[in-house]
């Protein structure tokens, strides 16, 4: 048994640290991941402590490597810039890269003005226009599921927030905290809908071996699994203040992260 363990862990090793150091791709635009830098400069939060302790798992060092937005990161699988990453598992980020179950969950709705009367099932229809950022997990399932209301996308979040306000739009798309944070810009003038149209399911992935070998995603699965069993997820997000904001995954929409990214268990997640 502790023969084979080793065999297991020498593979996933191979695999996922090729260098002897595990390059990890973080996100650096979910402020709820990433909530602040170090002295040194180097990112803090759930997502960088979660691959320090991936690392420690593989008994090799981590090298944090930061991408300001989500397309970015993932746009630089094949450069080899990056060995694992933390991010939202979305099928059109699946062609390239190998995701675990989900550790953790970020609820997705609208900010509307204050006036309005649409709910989240109001909203697509001809007619309705909704900004969003670009590149998002949440604007990747908006960009797929929307058949009738016009996606207005932007570069950055506080850009989608511009493009709502300044255009007169019939709802802004994000993140729960970030809307929320959002309010205070122009005060009395808008609200968050109850509710959500998708969770943004956050997980580890690993670039997909042209072997096809699951020895480094079997490790990762298994690492993420055990993450959140064992407390460590919610641990970290207590750690970094952002309890109720976050969610730990539960079994559940951990083990369908990109059927519901694609929206097939949006149903049991409105």
């Amino acid at each position: 048994m502790a023969a084979a363990a080793t065999s297991a862990l020498a593979a996933a090793r191979a695999q996922l640290a090729p260098t002897g150091v595990l390059r990890c791709g973080i996100n650096l635009s979910n402020m709820l991941l990433v909530t602040g830098r170090g002295s040194q400069g180097e990112p803090q939060g759930v997502a960088p402590d979660l691959a320090r302790r991936l690392a420690a798992a593989l008994m090799v060092p981590a090298e944090l490597v930061p991408f300001p937005h989500p397309n970015q990161l993932c746009d630089a699988v094949d450069g080899g810039m990056w060995d694992v990453c933390l991010i939202g598992a979305d099928p059109a980020r699946a062609s390239k890269i190998d995701f675990t179950v989900a550790y953790c969950e970020i609820q997705a709705t609208y900010m509307v003005p204050i006036s309005s009367t649409k709910t989240i099932a109001d909203m697509d229809a001809k007619g309705v226009r909704i900004a969003s950022k670009n590149g998002g997990a949440y604007d990747l399932w908006l960009a797929r599921n929307l058949k009738n209301a016009e996606l207005v996308q932007a570069d950055t979040l506080d850009a989608s927030y511009d493009a709502f306000h300044s255009q007169g739009l019939d709802a802004l798309a994000g993140l729960r905290p970030k809307l929320a944070s959002d309010l205070s810009k122009d005060p009395g003038l808008y609200r968050i809908l109850e509710g959500q149209f998708m969770s943004v399911q956050q997980a580890l992935g690993c670039v997909k071996p042209a072997d096809g070998s699951r020895a480094g995603l079997d490790f990762l699965s298994q690492f993420a699994e055990d993450a959140k069993q064992s407390g460590l997820v919610q641990e970290l997000i207590d750690q970094h203040g952002v309890t109720g904001k976050l969610s730990v995954a539960g079994p559940d929409d951990a083990s369908h992260a990109l059927r519901e990214a694609s929206g097939q268990a949006f149903s049991s997640h409105t």
